[in-house]
């Protein structure tokens, strides 16, 4: 998939003469184009990377129906190419066209979790669903936003740049250390900024943690943020409605400081995990990392261990209590 990228990516010359091309055409061609282009990659990628995707998503999501396999993966194609058409040569009209772009949903959740903040700052948290490029730009013009991106990768810094050029910050999280990013992060909100946070990137060096009921890891920043902050979390993901137009959904906003404790980080992690499985059970063709999710679960001797330690850390609270 990364290959496929950066062939689009890499040369910014090709990018710009092709740009000038499909700038003069009308939108409902080149949603047809984007169409036709997605289903030829989808025919064409039938025996590696298709194959590759429709087994993670029934094995992800339990689903084993031929037909409905295909139809997710045909639309996963089209998400993809319509996303990366956005990006490298739409989103310079989207000052123009940001009106009839995107429709937003569950407004008032959002405005509920700024007037509780009381000028602390929230958390929005998505999954990588939709175009989040686009969702984090309609963001960025109304509040003053941050985000933590993963720019490392050669094919898909070209976007990261682009996407900074317009306006879009954002923290590398591969090469900013990590006690600066934890200080940039928290003065952010302690001004009443908005922080933008995709929690379903994964690292080998993440805490482990459960999603699709499989052990995994995932990044507890947005967790530990909330709690220590004491600021809101606001489920945030989007998905295409129609060929370039797009549905923003805020969901009520979680208050994670009133449930759990600073030492509760990781049960707090698990609720957010819970919105993400969700959402992507909701829009699976909209999620883009169904070509490496396999790559992600821990082994099974790792859940056993896990289990084990539970078991233990229960025992040890037990015998405190009864102390």
């Amino acid at each position: 998939m990364y290959d496929w990228i950066a062939k689009l990516t890499n040369d910014d010359t090709a990018l710009r003469r092709i740009g000038g091309v499909l700038g003069v055409l009308p939108g409902w061609l080149m949603a047809a184009l984007c169409r036709l282009l997605a289903r030829l990659l989808y025919i064409a990628s039938r025996s590696s990377v298709r194959r590759r995707i429709e087994s993670n998503m029934a094995d992800v999501l339990n689903l084993h129906q031929p037909g409905v396999l295909n139809t997710i993966s045909l639309n996963y194609f089209r998400n993809l190419v319509y996303t990366l058409y956005e990006i490298l040569f739409r989103s310079y009209r989207l000052d123009r066209d940001a009106s009839g772009t995107f429709a937003v949903q569950g407004q008032a959740n959002f405005d509920e979790a700024m007037e509780r903040s009381q000028g602390k700052g929230l958390i929005v948290y998505t999954p990588h669903l939709g175009n989040f490029f686009y969702a984090y730009w309609h963001l960025t013009r109304k509040y003053n936003c941050l985000t933590i991106a993963s720019a490392g990768s050669e094919e898909l810094r070209p976007m990261y740049l682009k996407f900074q050029a317009m306006g879009c910050r954002g923290l590398d999280y591969d090469s900013t250390p990590p006690l600066e990013m934890y200080r940039t992060l928290k003065k952010h909100l302690s001004e009443g900024g908005i922080l933008f946070i995709l929690g379903d990137f994964w690292r080998p060096t993440f805490p482990t943690s459960r999603l699709f009921g499989r052990l995994t890891r995932t990044p507890e920043g947005a967790a530990m943020l909330a709690l220590e902050n004491k600021v809101p979390v606001v489920p945030f993901y989007s998905y295409r409605l129609k060929g370039f137009q797009h549905q923003l959904v805020f969901e009520k906003p979680l208050y994670l400081d009133e449930q759990f404790t600073r030492t509760q980080r990781s049960d707090a992690n698990q609720v957010l995990n819970a919105f993400m499985e969700q959402a992507i059970r909701e829009h699976p063709s909209e999620w883009f990392y169904w070509f490496n999710v396999h790559e992600r679960w821990e082994p099974v001797r790792a859940a056993d261990d896990a289990g084990e330690s539970e078991q233990a850390e229960g025992e040890r609270n037990v015998s405190g209590k009864a102390g």
